[in-house]
């Protein structure tokens, strides 16, 4: 697969507030004024592209709607969303860096799910009585 070929906003590389901040910059709209627009608190917003909360279903529907993208796309990379960036143009010691970081991304959603299967057997086997 060739870097053009390759979704820079797959589920297993890009999160929620990745592709939601992608959108918003690629709309040319900071995140005060989307706040504003979708009548949130800048720091609700902030949380959101954090990754660190996620909006209502009523929310996400305007949010979609004001970036332009579907609901999907935000979601889970999937549908009408933007484009990654133009890594033929951009110098290439920056895109080496850019696909390692992309790789480590990567990697850790795939270690961060692996952690998760492990704390729950070990949490099944600490209510289990022997």
């Amino acid at each position: 697969m060739t870097e053009s070929d390759q979704n820079w906003y797959a589920p297993e590389i890009a999160t929620f507030g990745d592709r939601m901040t992608a959108a918003r910059e690629a709309a040319g709209m900071t995140q005060e004024s989307l706040a504003k627009r979708l009548g949130v608190k800048k720091s609700t917003l902030r949380n959101w592209e954090n990754d660190v909360a996620e909006p209502r279903a009523n929310r996400l529907s305007m949010l979609a709607g004001l970036l332009n993208v579907s609901m999907m796309w935000l979601i889970n990379g999937e549908g009408e969303g933007v484009d990654g960036p133009d890594t033929e143009t951009m110098p290439s010691d920056l895109t080496e860096i850019i696909l390692e970081i992309r790789e480590m991304k990567s990697e850790l959603h795939y270690k961060a799910e692996q952690l998760a299967r492990l704390e729950k057997r070990l949490r099944n086997l600490i209510v289990q009585p022997s």
